[in-house]
């Protein structure tokens, strides 16, 4: 599997599982309907452990161009595949939203409440304030990025086997994303992933061209794409003035 694959694979597998578990969550007549806050951040963090798991060998499971963006920014991945990998992040988020759509098509249009609809599929702020809401994608993503760069290097005794973004490390990272959504992912939703935003919403608003078309989600769409890659950034300055 070339690296390109492995992060439309991963980024699809995150997806499936990702916002699936939001639409088992959040949807009518689904068997998990009412699960609840814990049900879907414990489902994000397994979705994250299982395209890092699938993704990690061949990468370095990525899956956000976030991530992609920090790990350059601090000198442990070239610049010059950054743009393939957000291509292929992108794509496979896409992917994961078309197989939601359909898998839980009946469910969607059992559900009569548009914000629960579109909550399947992408993040919006429970409170709209661009400061707090830009803040809060901010503070996730930096978590996430900067925790990554401190197990990143790690290896198996004498075999120096990367424990990085593979097998081993999906646990920590998995754990990683679920605490952000535990404590973090209430103003916004945390999407600390343009991808895992900016594709679903895509599809879903693709989708929906005939239907309706919210303006307002669209005004705040910026915020996950720019709070994710600042957050990043960060991680990526501080972690180069400790080490």
């Amino acid at each position: 599997m070339s690296p390109f694959v492995a992060e439309v694979v991963g980024t699809f597998l995150l997806l499936l599982l990702g916002d699936g578990v939001v639409a088992n969550a959040v949807y009518r007549k689904s068997k998990g309907s009412g699960g609840g806050w814990i049900v879907i951040t414990t489902g994000w963090g397994l979705a994250v452990f299982t395209g890092v798991v699938v993704a990690g060998p061949y990468s370095g499971a990525h899956l956000n161009p976030a991530v992609t963006i920090g790990l350059a920014a601090g000198g442990l991945f070239p610049w010059s595949e950054v743009l393939p990998y957000i291509v292929a992040q992108m794509l496979g988020a896409m992917l994961g939203a078309v197989s939601v759509w359909f898998m839980y098509g009946d469910h969607r249009k059992a559900t009569d409440d548009l914000v629960m609809k579109r909550a399947a599929f992408y993040t919006y702020p429970e409170i709209s304030n661009p400061i707090p809401n830009l803040l809060s994608e901010i503070l996730g993503t930096f978590v996430l990025v900067f925790a990554i760069f401190y197990f990143t290097d790690a290896m198996i005794g004498d075999a120096e086997t990367p424990i990085g973004m593979g097998s081993l490390g999906a646990i920590p990272v998995a754990f990683i994303v679920w605490v952000i959504g535990l404590s973090l992912g209430g103003p916004t939703g945390y999407a600390i992933n343009p991808a895992r935003d900016w594709g679903p919403r895509i599809i879903y608003n693709l989708f929906q061209a005939k239907k309706f078309r919210i303006k307002e989600d669209w005004n705040y769409s910026w915020i996950p794409i720019v709070g994710p890659v600042l957050g990043a950034l960060v991680a990526a300055f501080l972690f180069f003035i400790f080490s």
